[in-house]
């Protein structure tokens, strides 16, 4: 079989092909209220990773959907990076993936079946590092490729993270680097370094386990993933549903490679970089154009973005440890009392 480059199938790549912040305000806005269901913990009503619903014997179901188009070339890498990604939601709310099914769109006239086998196959091999069955799913004849997962999971009603629970005084961590959109949008045009080759791909493909862990430690008091809105949309999500501002510093958030600014001064941002910045611009304190095409950078399958209290680090220390994680954990800023803006970057 030919070598087939399956971005050159896409408008789109990765959580970069997610719609705006700004425009999905509209579109979940709707007319249409839905009844109170006194066990849904979590719907539509937060900007949260999942939905959370109680099971009422102590434990409660999450239930999260994802999927895009590709953001490597390699069909493989393709469908266990769309996996990583999607499972990721589960590990973000604090709980355990159980199930998942696939969601596949397929341009079955421009790409051979066996293509799609390979980003099934990847996907298998994520599921089965999480733990989990890939037990179905469904397909659909597409115009340009398309994967994600359907997923389940299950927690403990003590151990639900939310994104909007953060409190005043809680530091700030991320336990992935952030550039992931830059480094493909230089993949794409051609100008990355063969030195910088794996770089996105092999950090996309990581499972963000240790979210099952934080979800038991009351230290952590908000969780939530970094994707597609970038650090700062994700960030800004946080801030406001808890009422605070967040100030970061912007040298110690963790960068996936120093390359990062040559590739940004070649003109290697990705297009939701710029949507991100449209849609909340307005919410974020003064910034470099650098500094914007870092922190607004759509992230795939991103790490975790943590709130942890000030005094309850040793415990969260340890876990990140437990999970080889420890270089993460210097705090890469802290929450206040909301103010005009709701983050700021120092």
């Amino acid at each position: 079989m030919e070598t087939i480059k399956l971005t050159q199938y896409s408008h789109g790549a990765g959580c970069g092909c997610k719609i705006s912040p700004q425009v999905l305000d509209i579109i979940l806005k709707g007319n249409i209220s839905m009844p109170d269901n006194k066990n849904l913990i979590v719907g539509n009503s937060s900007k949260d990773d999942a939905a959370v619903l109680d099971l009422g014997n102590g434990t409660a179901l999450i239930s999260t959907t994802d999927f895009f188009m590709p953001i490597v070339d390699d069909p493989y890498n393709f469908g266990r990076i769309a996996s990583a990604n999607a499972i990721s939601d589960v590990f973000a709310m604090g709980g355990k993936p159980i199930l998942a099914i696939a969601i596949l769109g397929w341009p079955i006239n421009k790409l051979p079946p066996e293509v799609a086998q390979k980003v099934i196959d990847g996907s298998k091999s994520i599921c089965a590092e999480a733990g989990i069955s890939l037990a179905g799913g469904h397909s659909i004849d597409s115009p340009e490729p398309i994967f994600g997962l359907s997923v389940n999971g299950i927690v403990s009603l003590a151990n639900i993270k939310l994104n909007n629970t953060a409190k005043n005084g809680n530091l700030i961590f991320l336990t992935k680097p952030l550039g992931v959109g830059i480094l493909t949008t230089a993949e794409k045009k051609g100008i990355l370094k063969p030195e910088h080759q794996n770089l996105a791909a092999n950090q996309m493909m990581q499972l963000n386990k240790v979210g099952l862990a934080l979800g038991e430690l009351s230290s952590v008091t908000a969780l939530t993933d970094v994707t597609g809105f970038g650090l700062l949309g994700h960030l800004t999500e946080m801030a406001e549903g808890s009422n605070l501002t967040a100030i970061i510093d912007f040298d110690a958030v963790p960068l996936i490679s120093p390359a990062l600014y040559n590739y940004i001064q070649q003109g290697a941002t990705p297009g939701g970089t710029n949507r991100n910045k449209e849609s909340y611009e307005h919410k974020i304190g003064s910034l470099t154009a650098a500094q914007w095409a870092i922190l607004a950078d759509p992230q795939t399958s991103g790490g975790l973005l943590v709130a942890v209290n000030e005094s309850q680090t040793a415990e969260f220390f340890e876990v990140l440890k437990q999970h080889n994680l420890q270089a993460f954990a210097k705090p890469i800023g802290y929450f206040i009392d909301k103010s005009d803006k709701t983050v700021l970057v120092k």
